[in-house]
């Protein structure tokens, strides 16, 4: 039976660890030969577009390096270009596949340059990279040290790169008087988390989004320093391929009463479950179809409805 697969909606710590590997596997210690850029100043942000441009060319990139969801590639001199994807930005290399987002059509990767398109770089062995944005949340800057200079040097930690110990983490969460999620929301917190990171360690873990989060129990602060670990490994070691999160995580069921895209897997053998919509935390509760049709109403998420990350 044919499953549709849910999508993340923006690119998170995920899908930016799976642009900066695509990034270093096609552009690593090669030469640019020539820029595009739109004039797009919004996108451009503090370096004129044509500038930018001039800067880059004739310049070898030596790696592409990534904290939370700023990416950036160290030159073989010169300042770094450094991008953020916004909510709509994605990193492209002529012809191969790149992630797709919820709500954005995907395009052929022999298609080039992709639509939206505010960035190509071409490389002297023939390769092509671009960057694009059709919502335009993105930024292309030029940074002499961008870890140790604003955004990134006010981030706090990144999960994947340097996880604190769980008595850091919990020492942490003790000065945070915020509701849980905004506190994972927070950059300067946790570097890299978004809405589905959060909504997915939150479930795991058993933790309310509501909880505020210097008064969570050492058992739950353990729980949610073990899963954001855990579910952030888990997509990255997949390449953010929702297709291969485990089929027990919240991620494919988030959108399920809100898109016409989303929501439509198909599960063999069984029905399948969706979520109701509460305001405080969409994803909180879930409603199994069987349940509903014979009065037993709402469910709440509980450890037998979730699985291990």
């Amino acid at each position: 039976m044919r499953t549709r697969v849910a999508l993340p909606s923006s690119p998170e710590l995920p899908e930016v660890e799976y642009s900066r590997r695509c990034a270093q596997r096609a552009l690593a210690s090669k030469r640019i030969s020539a820029v595009k850029v739109a004039n797009d100043r919004v996108v451009f942000e503090k370096v004129q577009p044509k500038r930018f441009a001039k800067l880059m060319t004739g310049r070898k990139v030596k790696r592409c390096r990534r904290w939370g969801k700023q990416l950036w590639f160290e030159m073989d001199k010169g300042p770094c270009p450094t991008l953020h994807l916004g909510m709509t930005g994605s990193v492209h290399i002529k012809g191969k596949r790149g992630l797709k987002y919820v709500r954005l059509k995907e395009e052929d990767p022999n298609t080039w340059p992709p639509r939206f398109c505010k960035l190509e770089l071409q490389m002297s062995d023939g390769t092509c990279f671009a960057m694009s944005d059709p919502r335009r949340f993105g930024r292309i800057s030029c940074r002499n040290d961008p870890l140790h200079e604003p955004p990134v040097s006010r981030m706090g930690f990144d999960p994947l790169i340097k996880m604190p110990t769980a008595a850091d983490f919990a020492a942490q969460l003790r000065k945070r008087m915020a509701d849980i999620k905004a506190v994972l929301l927070d950059q300067s917190f946790a570097a890299g988390v978004g809405n589905w990171v959060a909504d997915e360690v939150l479930y795991q873990a058993g933790i309310h989004p509501k909880e505020r989060a210097a008064k969570l129990s050492p058992k739950a602060v353990k729980a949610l320093h073990r899963h954001l670990g855990a579910v952030v490994k888990r997509a990255v070691k997949v390449n953010a391929d929702a297709a291969k999160f485990p089929r027990t995580w919240l991620f494919h069921y988030r959108w399920a009463l809100t898109s016409s895209v989303q929501g439509q897997e198909e599960y063999p053998g069984r029905q399948r479950p969706t979520l109701e919509v509460p305001d405080f935390w969409r994803p909180h509760f879930c409603i199994c179809p069987c349940c509903a049709e014979a009065g037993g109403g709402r469910r709440q998420a509980g450890p037998e409805a979730r699985g291990p990350t």
